[in-house]
C-alpha cells in the first residue's frame, strides 16, 4: 500500500473535498510541518535556498513514496528543515487550515515540534511568533478556530523539554493551550517533570501513546503524564481493563485511521481498532496525523472512520468533549453540531473505501 506526498485520495481533485457535503469536523491530531503539499514545500525550500531530494513535484512524490515508518521519519528529517520563517510557519497554518475548511473543519489543534528547527540555529521565538500569527490569520480571515498544541520531542533531552515548555507557556494568550509528547514512541515516564511543569503553567497534556507501543505506553501517558487526551492509543484494545477505564473516565483518543493504515501500524482496513473501541464505549475523534506524506485529508479519515462504525455526529461530539479550547469556543461547536442536519450526510463513497484496501 504506497502513498506519495501531497498526492489526493482516489476521485478527490485537488482542492476539492472527497465526499459532499461537507459536514462540520473537527481535527484534534495533525502535525502542521506534514501538511506541507508539494508544490508549497518545494516553493519554500528555493526562497530559502534549502535542496530537498528531488527538484519538481513528481520527484518529490516518487522520493517521498511511503516505505515504511523508519523512512517516513528520515524523510520527515529531510523535508521539514525546509520550513526556516516565522513567514513559513505562518503559511503553514494557514494553508492548511484553508484546505481543512474546505472539508468542513471548524476547529484545529495543530501540532508544531519547536526543539526541531530551533537545533538548527533558527531563533525559538520566530518559530512560535510564525505558527501562533498563521493560527490568529486562520481565525480572523477564513473564521476557523486553530489553537496550538506544540510537541516535545522525545529524542531531545528532558532539560530541552522543559525548555520547550516554557516556550509554550509564553505563548498561552496567543492560542497555545496543550503540549505533547512526539518521536519515538519510547516510554513517557521520564518526562512526567516536563508535564509536571506544563500543568503548572496552565498548559493542557496530549502525548502521544498507544500507537507503536502497547497500553503500557499509555498508562504512562495517563498516570506519569496526566493526560487529558491520547493521541493514537488504539493498541488500548489489547488490554480490555484499559479499554474499560478510557470508556469510563471519557478519555478522548485522536484516532487517525489513515495513518495507521500507512504506517502499518494496523494491517488491514477491517482490523482497524477503531470499531472495538466504539462499541466499548471509548471517546475517539478523527484526525489525519501527516496529512501531506500519508496521502490523506479529513474526507478520507472520516469515511474510513464512517467505514468502521464511528458515524459524523459520534465523532464531532467527541471532537467537542475533547478540544481544549475556552468554553465560548466549546459552546460555539456544540451549537454547531446541534443545528447541523446529520440526517443529509450517506455512507462514505465505496471508491473511497476501496482505495484503502
Amino acid at each position: 500500500m504506497s502513498s506519495a506526498i501531497g498526492s489526493r485520495p482516489a476521485g478527490a481533485p485537488a482542492g476539492q473535498p472527497a465526499a459532499a457535503p461537507a459536514f462540520p469536523k473537527i481535527e484534534l491530531h495533525v502535525h502542521l510541518e506534514a501538511t506541507v503539499r508539494p508544490a508549497t514545500l518545494l516553493a519554500v525550500a528555493r526562497r530559502n535556498g534549502y535542496r530537498l531530494p528531488a527538484d519538481s513535484v513528481e520527484g518529490l512524490a516518487a522520493v517521498c513514496r511511503f516505505r515504511d515508518f523508519a523512512h517516513f521519519l528520515s524523510i520527515w528529517m529531510v523535508t521539514t528543515p525546509a520550513l526556516q520563517t516565522a513567514d513559513d510557519f505562518r503559511q503553514v497554518v494557514v494553508d492548511y487550515a484553508a484546505e481543512a475548511a474546505g472539508l468542513g473543519a471548524v476547529y484545529i489543534e495543530g501540532i508544531f515540534s519547536p526543539a526541531e528547527p530551533a537545533a538548527r540555529g533558527i531563533a525559538w521565538e520566530a518559530v512560535f511568533e510564525g505558527y501562533c500569527d498563521g493560527a490568529q490569520e486562520a481565525r480572523e480571515r477564513l473564521g476557523v478556530e486553530v489553537n496550538l498544541t506544540p510537541d516535545i520531542t522525545r529524542a531531545f533531552s528532558p532539560k530541552i523539554a522543559e525548555e520547550t515548555v516554557s516556550w509554550c507557556a509564553r505563548y498561552r494568550d496567543r492560542g497555545v493551550v496543550a503540549v505533547g509528547l512526539g518521536g519515538p514512541e519510547n516510554p513517557p515516564e521520564p518526562f512526567a517533570t516536563a508535564f509536571g511543569l506544563a500543568r503548572a503553567l496552565g498548559l493542557g497534556s496530549v502525548p502521544h501513546a498507544g500507537e507503536a507501543a502497547g497500553p503500557a505506553s499509555i498508562r504512562g501517558a495517563l498516570n506519569a503524564l496526566h493526560a487529558d487526551r491520547i493521541r493514537h492509543g488504539i493498541r488500548a484494545v489489547e488490554d480490555p481493563a484499559l479499554v474499560v477505564e478510557l470508556a469510563e473516565r471519557g478519555i478522548v483518543l485522536d484516532v487517525t485511521p489513515v495513518s495507521n493504515l500507512r504506517t502499518r501500524v494496523v494491517a488491514a482496513l477491517d482490523e482497524h481498532p477503531l470499531r472495538a473501541l466504539r462499541a466499548a464505549g471509548v471517546r475517539c475523534s478523527i484526525s489525519t496525523d501527516d496529512p501531506a506524506l500519508f496521502a490523506t485529508d479529513l474526507s478520507l479519515d472520516y469515511a474510513m472512520a464512517a467505514h468502521l462504525g464511528a458515524e459524523p455526529r459520534w465523532v464531532f461530539e467527541n471532537g467537542v468533549a475533547g478540544a481544549l479550547c475556552d468554553a465560548e469556543t466549546r459552546a460555539r461547536l456544540r451549537r454547531i453540531g446541534e443545528e447541523f442536519d446529520w440526517t443529509t450526510v450517506g455512507p462514505p463513497p465505496a471508491p473511497l473505501i476501496d482505495s484503502l484496501r
